[in-house]
């Protein structure tokens, strides 16, 4: 069986790396922390100092990193990935990350012998923890199709787009209709509050209908009892958001939607929340309008 390693053991890496493990594949792990490091060795993973150890003992490299500047860094810094690349290797980036920053890596890699993919997720903690993830892949034919046993193993829904980037253009994509969706989500409740009308009661006559989506079916209840346990970390939301800003300014493309729910997270992250849950962005929309959700209403 292939000899995999990853890189970036944070919310939703551990608990990939683990249901890799689960698969029946033999870990090489590193991560900045060291704490999570010890946990996976406890549990079978081998731990690796640095990206270029994980690298020299891999056939399979995965990195899940917050930033473009992170991956650029464990990939092609000192004491990098690249260092121990050799040919037959190949990469996958889980990151969510500039989609010109995933095609740089991919061309640097290439030049010494390694196949590279962009493979971001959408599912959260909760898709991460149960193998349920969307993963969006952009990169060669071949490098995905050897792939795919271990993409099975993390997630439900995968799917090749295109080429070299084509992963992170999906995630750009998924991103807008998240952030836009959660933000219109958190919209109706704040005006069913401020109106007088109870808002779980307007959930439960809206949720079936034209208006159905992801956010008003899982985000509700954990609001109504003001509970923002991170699934998805706000700042995070913001920096995607950024990616894809900026993806329009390269292509120009006007993302009015998206702009706006883009400063309502940044306003979210400077009013310190941006450890919370992105749909904690209520925080923003209460303040606004002088209103708390969960209150009696009338």
């Amino acid at each position: 069986m292939a000899r995999v390693g990853y890189i970036g053991l944070g919310l939703m890496g551990a608990s990939m790396a683990r249901n890799l493990m689960k698969a029946g594949y033999q870990l090489v792990v590193h991560n900045r922390s060291r704490a999570i490091v010890e946990k996976l060795a406890a549990e079978g993973a081998t731990p690796a100092a640095s990206p270029r150890e994980v690298a020299a003992q891999s056939d399979f490299v995965f990195t899940n990193l917050p930033d473009s500047p992170d991956v650029e860094a464990v990939v092609l810094g000192e004491d990098g990935v690249i260092e121990a690349a050799r040919d037959g290797m190949i990469y996958i980036d889980n990151s969510t990350i500039k989609p010109e920053t995933a095609r740089m890596i991919a061309a640097r890699l290439a030049e010494v012998g390694v196949l590279a993919l962009d493979a971001p997720v959408s599912g959260g903690t909760i898709g991460a923890r149960d193998g349920t993830l969307s993963i969006m892949v952009g990169g060669p034919q071949e490098a995905f199709d050897r792939a795919l046993p271990l993409f099975e193993a993390m997630g439900t829904t995968v799917i090749r787009v295109g080429e070299s980037g084509a992963g992170q253009i999906a995630k750009v994509a998924n991103q807008i209709v998240v952030a836009g969706t959660m933000v219109a989500m958190v919209e109706a409740l704040v005006v069913a509050q401020k109106a007088g009308v109870d808002p779980a009661r307007v959930v439960q006559a809206i949720s079936k209908g034209a208006a159905q989506c992801w956010a008003l079916d899982t985000k509700p209840a954990k609001l109504f009892k003001r509970d923002h346990t991170p699934g998805f970390k706000a700042y995070m939301q913001a920096k995607d958001l950024k990616i894809c800003i900026d993806t329009g300014r390269t292509y120009n493309v006007p993302l009015p939607l998206t702009a706006v729910a883009h400063q309502l997270y940044e306003a979210m992250v400077s009013m310190g929340n941006g450890e919370l849950d992105n749909s904690a962005v209520i925080t923003v929309l209460e303040a606004l309008a002088d209103v708390t959700v969960g209150e009696a209403a009338g």
